[in-house]
């Protein structure tokens, strides 16, 4: 900002996601958190912010941005009056529940001229970053396949969603975002065992756009807590443990196979295995660092709207197969301008 002046920050939600992005936010260079909007209201520990129950209240503070960590139901309302009222904000993941609601989303902030932005946090692991630059340089030649799992114990402070678009969104928009390639259809099972409204467990099988294919394994019902991103190629598979933040490198093995009854497999061999050292940083703090860039003007990696939109593109897709029983085309997104 011009003349040195901090960027004013609001935090709306302090929920389990919203204590860190609070904890984040309130030490992050350049920016000064403001305010908190919380219903409940709520001590905020040693941050020196107040806590106040209405959007509106937070607005009359004067913020630069806002950073939307409530339930997911409450994207859409919320973001349009941030929107209308000229605040810049960084919206967590989902984006919306729906495709209508992320639509309106983009089309308000985009009217605006605001930069606005999804909390696909995956992307900033380090991992994942490391991945997706290897990928680029072509250190697999072509992607045969990308698999994730991603599992653990129900999450109690989720209630408005089911898995599929609370936590499968992760390994979709990391997945497009890793290859580079969107999806262009999708086959889904879900089922439901904790006795709530939405699924809580769920199989995909896919296809993206350059003929890889996908498969994701998401569940609330496991007490292993695994996050695991397989992607296989011309010349071996990375794997990513974003829980870990390491990345290792399988490679296919290119030494000729003496024992004849080997020899007869037409595939390929065991190589060599290297683990890569990874710098490792906070996602969560890399992605304000980003977003906090991106609002200053400067040029910036960020998870746009229209990135979050085809995210929820894909889960209303995955949804839409689980209930019908057939595979579905993920249609393009319809907003006539490039993602």
């Amino acid at each position: 900002m011009s003349g040195g002046r901090k960027l004013r920050a609001g935090l709306i939600g302090l929920g389990a996601m919203g204590r860190n992005h609070a904890r984040v936010l309130s030490n992050l260079d350049g920016v000064e958190l403001v305010g908190i909007v919380d219903p409940a209201g709520g001590a905020t520990g040693a941050l020196p912010v107040p806590v106040v129950p209405e959007v509106g209240d937070l607005l009359a503070m004067g913020v630069d941005y806002a950073v939307v960590a409530c339930p997911t139901v409450l994207h859409e309302p919320i973001g349009l009056e941030l929107a209308a009222n000229g605040v810049s904000a960084l919206i967590e993941k989902p984006l919306a529940p729906s495709i209508e609601s992320a639509t309106k989303l983009v089309e308000a902030f985009e009217a605006a001229g605001l930069v606005a932005g999804v909390g696909h946090i995956e992307r900033y692991n380090p991992a994942l970053q490391s991945l997706r630059a290897r990928l680029e340089a072509g250190e697999l030649g072509e992607v045969f396949q990308v698999v994730t799992r991603r599992q653990g114990p129900f999450p109690h402070r989720i209630a408005d969603v089911g898995v599929v678009m609370d936590l499968a969104t992760h390994d979709i928009d990391l997945t497009a975002w890793v290859t580079d390639q969107k999806y262009s259809s999708v086959a889904a099972h879900t089922v439901s065992r904790s006795g709530r409204l939405h699924e809580d467990m769920v199989s995909v099988v896919g296809q993206l756009s350059g003929g890889a294919m996908v498969n994701h394994l998401v569940n609330w019902l496991s007490p292993l807590k695994e996050r695991s991103t397989v992607v296989t190629g011309d010349r071996g598979c990375f794997v990513a443990d974003t829980l870990t933040a390491d990345l290792t490198f399988h490679a296919n093995g290119a030494i000729d196979t003496e024992w004849e009854v080997l020899r007869a497999f037409r595939g390929v061999a065991e190589g060599d295995m290297v683990r890569y050292a990874i710098p490792k940083r906070e996602p969560l703090l890399v992605e304000h660092e980003r977003f906090r860039d991106a609002v200053e003007g400067k040029e910036s990696d960020i998870v746009t709207l229209r990135q979050g939109l085809r995210t929820v593109e894909v889960a209303a897709a995955v949804l839409r197969s689980a209930a019908e029983n057939v595979a579905v085309s993920v249609p393009s997104a319809g907003l006539g301008r490039p993602e």
